[in-house]
């Protein structure tokens, strides 16, 4: 591992590094931290992956960790490593958002969400907000507020969304663990675009307060460079709040840190689910990892899950929450809004109880379609998305009607609540990472995650142009992962403090 001094010192370093040479004393946190927000502080401008730094506060919390650490007494599995928030996520100290001029920015900011909770009890050190698409509402990642967020692969290009900011954090490792938010692909979306890792738990193992305005259909999940600080952070993550009505649902890792072979894993392999329209590149770059995929020891048959297409169905739920968040704003408020977001919510407007109701059935059916898909095979494998990454300023490629048309392999696990990983397979005909999704059934996120590890060692790591401007490095490559740490014990959950918070809406 890297570790000297200079520009771009820790940028190849993961969370689990961090963690190993704090324990030595190679490095401290301060350390780790200055390079942080200086790497920040160099790439931000082009690539607006933050919308707010909040640098005296991660320095000061810095110094504290590396108190602790000089006495052996870190509080927690992630003292001192950095990490980021979504802008759509409650963070005290430090404005949220939602990447809408129609929000105030006065405050008070006095209030953690869950997860922000827990990755400060852990230790964590939150060094800032990243961008977020007004209200997460599609999958690329500009808003009004903050403006463009642009892809370390190729800046004229979109990183994707709605956690298009915390995607190119992870990218540039501008911070170690990056919290992502998911209503419709958008962790997975991003984490393709950018070649980095994005899971999207099953719905109710990370806490969640306040509600999103989309309901049962938005995760919360890590993004990072590695599966293994993915792993790492979802320990900490998927501790219970009692604020999350829906949650209370206990994760179990099941060896997932360990997995070493795909001997017995039972794959199905759809290349399109049986109506989608993919690029050939990425069929091809999607075809050659799913060989990979059988030389791990897995049985892999192609076969489509068997549903249509469940677009309008998705769609009933995500405009009846865009038609949610307007209901009590004024018409000063909507003025300021993304044009693309209010038409959204103005459809929603239209939907009726009837249309809501028939949603829900279908959304019923195809749960049971994909627990009896399960049955036959451990996990589901797709392309993670149709196309590659398009220009910015554009809600969607040219060709398509809307934003969930190109993006057909992620909507339909929100709606199934299933686990879900986006993870770099390759790269397109123009040099562009493309992702490889994999799906495994509800509350069983370690068979997924487990995969993911064992995948990633043999397609390995993508590093974007950008980190290697950044950090002298000559030309995108692969980079085996690095082995699993051990050092600090990561099995047992430890009992999260509840923060105290209120609704702030």
């Amino acid at each position: 591992m890297n570790v000297s001094k200079g520009s771009g010192t820790f940028r190849a370093l993961t969370a689990l590094d961090c963690l190993e040479l704090y324990q030595t004393g190679t490095i401290s946190p301060v350390e780790v931290v200055r390079d942080c927000l200086n790497r920040i502080d160099a790439v931000n401008a082009e690539f607006n992956a933050f919308c707010h730094i909040d640098a005296d506060g991660a320095l000061t919390a810095a110094r504290q960790s590396e108190e602790r650490w000089n006495k052996g007494q870190p509080i927690g599995v992630l003292d001192g490593v950095p990490a980021t928030i979504k802008d759509l996520t409650l963070t005290r100290g430090m404005p949220t958002r939602r990447g809408s001029a129609a929000t105030s920015a006065e405050g008070p900011w006095d209030q953690d969400a869950p997860l922000t909770a827990r990755m400060r009890e852990a230790g964590a050190i939150i060094l800032g907000k990243t961008t977020t698409p007004e209200f997460g509402w599609k999958g690329a990642t500009d808003s009004p507020l903050t403006g463009i967020t642009r892809n370390p692969w190729n800046p004229k290009l979109t990183p994707g969304g709605s956690s298009g900011g915390a995607a190119v954090a992870a990218a540039l490792n501008l911070g170690f663990l990056h919290q992502g938010s998911d209503g419709g692909g958008s962790i997975r979306i991003p984490a393709s675009f950018t070649g980095t890792f994005g899971f999207k738990p099953t719905f109710g193992y990370v806490p969640q307060w306040p509600l999103s305005a989309m309901g049962m259909l938005s995760h919360i999940g890590p993004m990072t460079r590695t599966v293994d600080d993915a792993l790492l952070m979802m320990d900490v993550i998927t501790r219970p709040d009692t604020q999350d009505g829906y949650g209370g649902l206990s994760y179990k890792a099941d060896g997932a840190d360990k997995a070493e072979s795909l001997d017995g894993i039972r794959i199905g392999y759809s290349r399109t689910l049986g109506y989608a329209d993919v690029a050939p590149d990425i069929l091809r770059v999607t075809d050659e990892a799913v060989e990979q995929l059988r030389s791990l020891g897995a049985d892999v048959v192609e076969i489509d899950p068997g549903f249509a297409n469940p677009v309008q169905v998705f769609a009933t739920f995500w405009f009846a929450g865009a038609a949610r968040l307007i209901a009590r704003m004024s018409d000063a408020q909507k003025d300021l809004l993304d044009p693309g977001f209010l038409e959204c919510a103005i459809w929603g407007e239209e939907i009726t109880l009837s249309d809501f109701k028939d949603a829900e059935q279908a959304r019923f059916d195809l749960s049971a379609k994909m627990a009896d898909f399960h049955e036959s095979f451990d996990l589901l494998v797709t392309p993670t998305v149709a196309v590659a990454p398009f220009p910015v300023g554009m809600d969607k490629p040219d060709g398509f009607s809307g934003w969930v048309d190109w993006t057909p392999f992620t909507f339909p696990f929100n709606l199934t609540q299933q686990p879900a990983a986006s993870l770099p397979s390759g790269l397109d005909d123009a040099g562009l990472p493309v992702g490889l999704q994999l799906v495994g059934p509800r509350y069983h996120d370690a068979k997924v995650l487990g995969a993911a590890r064992v995948i990633e060692k043999r397609l390995g790591r993508l590093t974007p142009p950008a980190l290697q401007m950044v950090s002298g490095e000559t030309a995108p490559k692969f980079l085996n992962a690095k082995r699993h740490l051990t050092i600090l014990e990561r099995s047992a959950h430890q009992p999260g403090l509840r923060t105290d918070v209120r609704a702030n809406e």
